[in-house]
């Protein structure tokens, strides 16, 4: 069986980041602008800010990955979440959101919030099952995002 471990984000996976996110978004949807910026920038855009990113590593591969994007100080988003395609229906994204999660317990954020698209429904599904609820989507995310969704972690 493959061991796979999380990883926090350093240099050497810049690329990985960029190449996994756009696997997938072309796939069903269009690369935006915004994409493009915090995808080439991870840095500025995501951890100079307070926020985190980390991959799953199987056999020294990178297969996935997230961001743990800070919104204020007790409310982070998931985002950039990918599993690369040869990986995909292992279990990984299931460790990555678990990792998501421990990891806001761990900084005792209240709540986490993440926006997807109607169409993905396994990944809709996954989310439901760990407790995440819809929410009114009262803001602007991006052109795909259709759905918000949040957990609350006040335990």
């Amino acid at each position: 069986m493959e061991t796979i471990n999380i990883v926090d984000y350093n240099d050497d996976f810049k690329e990985n980041f960029k190449q996994l996110n756009y696997e997938w978004i072309t796939k069903s949807f269009k690369v935006e602008t915004t994409d493009k910026l915090v995808l080439s920038n991870p840095v500025e855009s995501i951890i100079s800010q307070g926020g985190f990113i980390f991959f799953a590593k199987c056999n020294n591969v990178i297969v996935g990955t997230y961001a743990l994007i800070k919104i204020n100080t007790e409310t982070f988003e998931i985002a950039k979440m990918a599993v690369t395609k040869e990986y995909q229906n292992r279990g990984i994204g299931k460790l990555l959101l678990e990792s998501a999660i421990q990891k806001a317990i761990d900084l005792n954020i209240t709540k986490l919030v993440l926006y997807t698209h109607s169409d993905l429904t396994v990944a809709i599904k996954m989310y439901f099952n760990y407790g995440f609820r819809l929410v009114p989507k009262n803001d602007f995310h991006n052109n795909r995002a259709n759905i918000k969704m949040e957990l609350n972690l006040n335990i």
